[in-house]
């Protein structure tokens, strides 16, 4: 059961029952035809087709596939997750199961990982068979991925992938942070972070199980994910400086009302025109204190529990096979 595997292949699937015999077929041929020791983790995320039934199938014959099934769809970062928590291989590949990526470049993936020493290789469809509705946004959101991440790849949200498997153990991936699992693995400390130009497939079987609404929420996540791996562990450091910024200028304020009514009334001797009450500036100073005391407490407890945190997983495996 704990063997070490020299390759694990992680396949996150909702609804691909067509397309799953034929792809562990090719993934099968691929590398026992270079001699490797493998696993196929098959992750069927609440499939509502009869992609269970086909992954058991394929389980009771090849003795190198592990299936699990979700209760309910719950995304492919859980899929993901689950995948990198049971996989047993020096090299961890990642795929999607609609035949788009495909396994030929596994070999090429895990030289890069084992000979170049990459802790993390993500692949390039340079030439895509999608619309210009799917290829435009993609091209905008990678952009913009690279500008906040720093991270110089051009196809973040590529399905096929190389890590090394001590990278998919140190991560956790929730939400919808698959797209941003190189972001998360370097701020891990793992930072080889190559590249490859892989072929893609027009899809073969069925239909795109992801829309336009993908690139709003990926924008989302971007913000969420910077928070998260900048902060996570010290939200002091960033609740804190607001905290202090705030508190400060609404002190600076405040002071200000006070010294021009005591220069008024005992240096200058001149007439008061208006209460330091009556003054809009003393109501925005009056805020910026409140608000600096308040970020400075939130500061505190996300603080504490950040010590405390446990993460949880939100999804529930009601059946294996294979393990």
């Amino acid at each position: 059961m704990h063997d070490k595997k020299d390759i694990s292949i992680v396949v996150p699937l909702y609804n691909e029952e067509e397309s799953l015999k034929e792809l562990c077929e090719w993934i099968s041929r691929v590398i026992e035809s270079h001699g490797f020791t493998y696993e196929i983790l098959l992750i069927d995320d609440g499939s509502n087709d009869s992609s269970w039934q086909v992954i058991k199938e394929l389980a009771a014959i090849n003795n190198n596939i592990i299936g699990s099934k979700f209760n309910r769809n719950c995304g492919k970062s859980a899929a993901l997750n689950l995948g990198f928590a049971k996989c047993k291989g020096d090299v961890v590949i990642t795929m999607d199961a609609d035949l788009q990526d495909s396994p030929d470049e596994i070999p090429a993936l895990y030289k890069m990982i084992t000979e170049e020493n990459y802790d993390l290789v993500s692949g390039w469809k340079k030439r895509r068979h999608d619309p210009i509705s799917k290829t435009v946004p993609s091209k905008f959101f990678n952009l913009i991925t690279r500008i906040f991440s720093g991270i110089k790849l051009h196809d973040f949200n590529c399905g096929l992938k190389a890590y090394k498997n001590g990278v998919v153990k140190s991560v956790e991936v929730y939400g919808e942070m698959h797209r941003y699992i190189p972001l998360l693995a370097k701020w891990k400390g793992f930072t080889r972070i190559g590249e490859k130009t892989v072929e893609h497939h027009k899809r073969k079987y069925g239909h795109t199980k992801f829309g336009l609404e993908r690139f709003l929420n990926g924008f989302l996540d971007l913000l969420s994910v910077s928070f998260v791996t900048r902060f996570s562990r010290r939200p002091m450091h960033l609740f804190g400086t607001l905290g202090t910024l705030s508190f400060l200028a609404g002190f600076i304020f405040i002071a200000k009302l006070v010294w021009d009514k005591i220069d008024a009334i005992y240096i200058s001797k001149m007439p008061v025109k208006r209460e330091i009450v009556e003054q809009p500036i003393f109501y925005l100073a009056l805020v910026a204190l409140i608000v600096g005391v308040q970020l400075f407490l939130t500061g505190f407890i996300s603080e504490m529990l950040a010590m405390r945190r446990n993460s949880e997983e939100d999804y529930l495996v009601i059946e294996s096979v294979g393990d």
